[in-house]
């Protein structure tokens, strides 16, 4: 659709609004500074120490809350929430400023500004966002010790368009779904909170539009084509007249896509693909359920190390594993190890700073060195392999050696666990990553060691392409659809079939529905994505049929470009 004034950003959820701008200002509450003298000490101490048990308190309402209403996946955000609050080593920070002669409010908000900063740092979107989370905890506890409510949003009108800076998981749940129809922030991407529950609720959304702010105001009508990364305000009759016409054609498409959900990932002709869903917390295997996965494909536990102080014990790994096995029910859930250092520092793990650090100390390379680490999470993975089908993921291999140590580590837990008498599946899977192009090269050796393969596009492209993705200046030579990434991918599944083992893919590319044509036609056994993908991918493969798909993986295969791909399975799948 035409428009006289273009707005964009990042499209964080799919689909068109037309509605009204309601205008969210949640700034952070200023700190008075003031030193104390030493008889106030123990006063501010009783201050902040009440107002963290407050803060507990109302986070446990809103989670019951939030349960009800929206149910546990998007929940158990606030059950992170809760652990930042009666962290420990968190506490003391703030009680040893008090000690040093600050006031309890400015304590607690140098406190937790400096773990902000630290986790803002961070390479990974994914973790990076994870401030927001540190922000809204720190925000209401600094409201509660001075005694002044937390920002929230109050009622709101019919069709309203949420347009703030950001908004935050306790902002979030205060909305009504049923009046929203649209989120716009001047910041966060597409794994923030609202970003995630936007996607959840399939409400549209875009993030990231810094010019938001000095375009709409209260009150204006506002188109939200997250479709087409575009924002109108206040359009005109043409315009409206467009979006109600996108919008209804849209609505009609997510019917069709629903009635997906209980029909396999299968061709024309008979041939099936499993479908499974990313995960970044056991929550999330509700929403993967509901878009019809068929297993969790890779279940990211970076989650669990983020938001602390210290690192979680194999009781608290274990008891998110056992959950994500129970809430599977009978699916298969694979558990990749940790995947941290270089990029994605921790405080508390004391990583050296490195010139490259994704090509650092980091995944396996610091768990091999730090094996302590290493056992602990593997205990805890196999003791929740006795609540459902569970297999163990290794990240950033790039050599047989590396495997050879992981299994041994792995028999060494598996020993220990038999000798205390803990249950736990002698049969448990166990594969690897390929996403470095040292495991691309000796894919026929690995495969005799593992079970299965999961390609991870993500890195694997950046890494065989020499480009950084989180590089803006060369965000365009970063194509997964490059001819020398597809025919990587290639030699990967022949290594796996030739060896009669299995071969998944949890990479982004796996989630494009018109990229899955060519992998489903160079033979990918198994697909996983983000939960609201799966239904488009299924209906892609579900109008195909083999011959086709192959003709079309070999055909690119042979093309000297990802613009001559992209133009060849344009035309597949128009036809």
């Amino acid at each position: 659709m035409a428009a006289a004034q273009k707005l964009e950003g990042i499209i964080a959820s799919p689909g068109i609004a037309i509605g009204e701008v309601v205008f969210y200002h949640n700034e952070y509450p200023e700190i008075p500074e003031a030193d104390i003298a030493r008889d106030q000490i123990d006063d501010e101490i009783g201050h902040f120490m009440a107002a963290r048990q407050n803060s507990m308190d109302q986070l446990e309402k809103i989670y019951k809350e939030t349960c009800s209403t929206l149910g546990e996946q998007q929940a158990s955000v606030f059950e992170g929430h809760m652990l930042i609050a009666e962290d420990e080593e968190l506490e003391e920070e703030v009680l040893e400023l008090i000690r040093s002669g600050k006031n309890a409010v400015a304590a607690a908000d140098q406190v937790i500004r400096n773990n902000i900063g630290v986790i803002e740092q961070l390479e990974n979107e994914y973790l990076r966002e994870r401030a927001a989370d540190l922000r809204d905890v720190g925000v209401r506890m600094v409201c509660n010790i001075l005694g002044i409510p937390m920002p929230g949003l109050g009622c709101l009108k019919e069709n309203s368009i949420i347009v703030a800076n950001d908004l935050s998981p306790s902002d979030t749940a205060q909305l009504d779904f049923t009046r929203v129809k649209g989120f716009v922030t001047a910041v966060g991407g597409k794994t923030s909170h609202s970003a995630i529950l936007a996607r959840t609720l399939e409400l549209p959304a875009i993030v990231g539009c810094t010019e938001i702010s000095a375009a709409v105001k209260d009150g204006d009508t506002l188109i939200l084509d997250a479709l087409n990364n575009n924002l109108i305000p206040n359009p005109n009759a043409e315009q409206l007249e467009q979006a109600g016409l996108e919008l209804d054609k849209l609505e009609t498409e997510k019917q069709e896509l629903r009635l997906l959900k209980d029909l396999p990932a299968q061709t024309s002709d008979g041939c099936l693909f499993e479908m499974g869903a990313n995960i970044g917390q056991p929550g999330d295997i509700e929403l993967a359920m509901e878009n019809g996965a068929e297993g969790i494909g890779l279940f990211r536990t970076e989650f669990l190390f983020m938001g602390r102080s210290s690192m979680p014990s194999e009781e608290v790994q274990f008891e998110a594993y056992r959950r994500a096995a129970e809430a599977a029910n009978g699916m298969s859930v694979i558990i990749r190890t940790l995947d941290i250092g270089g990029d994605k520092n921790l405080p508390y793990l004391d990583l050296p700073a490195e010139l490259n650090p994704f090509l650092g100390w980091r995944a396996i390379r610091m768990c091999l060195d730090r094996p302590e680490i290493l056992h602990t999470q593997l205990r805890a993975i196999l003791r929740a392999s006795a609540f459902g089908k569970i297999k163990i993921l290794f990240p950033m291999v790039i050599s047989l050696d590396e495997v050879q140590r992981l299994k041994a580590h792995i028999e060494l837990v598996t020993l220990a666990l038999t000798e205390e008498g803990v249950a736990y599946d002698q049969d448990c899977e166990v594969g690897v990553m390929v996403e470095t192009p040292a495991s691309v090269m000796i894919a026929d050796q690995l495969i005799k060691e593992v079970d299965f393969f999961s390609i991870g596009t993500n890195d694997l492209t950046q890494y065989l392409l020499a480009v950084d993705r989180g590089n803006e200046n060369i965000s365009g030579l970063y194509d997964s659809l490059s001819p020398s990434v597809l025919r990587a991918i290639k030699m990967v599944i022949d290594a796996a079939h030739n060896a009669g083992k299995w071969v998944g893919m949890c990479g982004e590319l796996a989630g494009d529905e018109q990229a899955a044509l060519v992998l489903a036609g160079m033979g990918l056994d198994e697909f996983s994505m983000p939960a609201s993908s799966i239904p488009r991918v299924k209906k892609a493969l579900r109008k195909a049929n083999t011959p086709t798909l192959k003709h079309l993986a070999e055909k690119c295969l042979e093309l000297r470009s990802s613009d001559e791909v992209k133009a060849l399975v344009d035309a597949v799948a128009s036809v």
